[in-house]
């Protein structure tokens, strides 16, 4: 029969060189978007799932404006078999809690429609936000099992996986029912380029946008009702150019690093 696999993905800026306004938020305009490059890891250990795995079908979703479709496609000329874009101006200054709130409505419309979905993947983070607060909000919503920061699935059937998740200390190995959802931390894979065939198709595909009237959303959950706001926002302080000890010797130096150090009361 095969696996019914969901991944989740967000596009994001591609440039490190972003600037901050005058309200505190991110200037956006002119900024290149690309697939999250967490994101990638996500739709790499789909794609080879469901290689080991034949009859399966890996779906993409990503919720965000409608340039946010981008990612989708990148992700469909990947090898992707289909695609949704959850967009509406009503979504529109969501947080992680209501991103999770419409991913889960979106998914349990899949799993109604192809009759489960047996995993959900997810990169452990935006390159953005760098929340990590999606995919285990996700699971939560939808009453699934969920584990994080997971470097390996070495087995997985219809009704259970066994996943290895990367700790401080160590390696945890964990064996969850299915569904569930899991986010993979770069470790996992290494992902594949897009094939020209697969660019092509992907331009071709059909990417449905789903809204209020396909999801009914709980409004207290999403757009204005999400649960946080933006408050306020600035750039980095600038880095300081920094001090120079100086000294005749190590031991000079030594002892006037250490005066510097209690004056500025790090020790």
């Amino acid at each position: 029969m095969g696996l019914n696999i969901v991944v989740c993905v967000k596009l994001t800026p591609a440039a490190s060189n972003v600037s901050v306004g005058a309200d505190g938020r991110v200037k956006t305009d002119g900024l290149a978007y690309g697939l999250n490059p967490f994101d990638e890891y996500a739709v790499e250990e789909a794609l080879r799932i469901k290689d080991k795995n034949p009859g399966s079908t890996v779906t993409v979703l990503s919720v965000g404006p409608g340039k946010a479709e981008e990612a989708v496609r990148t992700a469909l000329a990947l090898g992707a078999d289909e695609g949704a874009l959850v967009a509406d101006a009503s979504f529109d200054g969501g947080d992680p809690g209501a991103t999770a709130h419409l991913l889960s409505k979106a998914i349990l419309k899949i799993a109604a429609a192809k009759g489960k979905v047996h995993l959900v993947l997810c990169g452990k983070q935006s390159s953005d936000s760098e929340t990590g607060q999606v995919a285990p909000s996700l699971a939560a919503a939808l009453d699934w099992p969920g584990v994080s920061s997971v470097k390996k699935i070495p087995a997985i059937d219809e009704t259970k996986a066994r996943v290895e998740r990367a700790m401080e200390d160590g390696i945890d190995t964990l064996e969850l029912d299915l569904p569930a959802v899991v986010s993979v931390i770069k470790e996992i894979n290494e992902p594949r380029l897009p094939s020209l065939k697969g660019k092509m198709a992907s331009k071709k595909a059909a990417v449905p946008k789903w809204g209020p009237a396909e999801l009914q959303p709980e409004a207290a959950f999403v757009g204005a009702g999400a649960g946080t706001a933006f408050v306020k926002g600035s750039a980095p302080e600038p880095r300081s150019s920094g001090m120079r000890i100086e000294g005749k010797d190590a031991a000079e130096k030594a002892a006037t690093l250490v005066k510097k150090l209690k004056e500025l009361k790090f020790i």
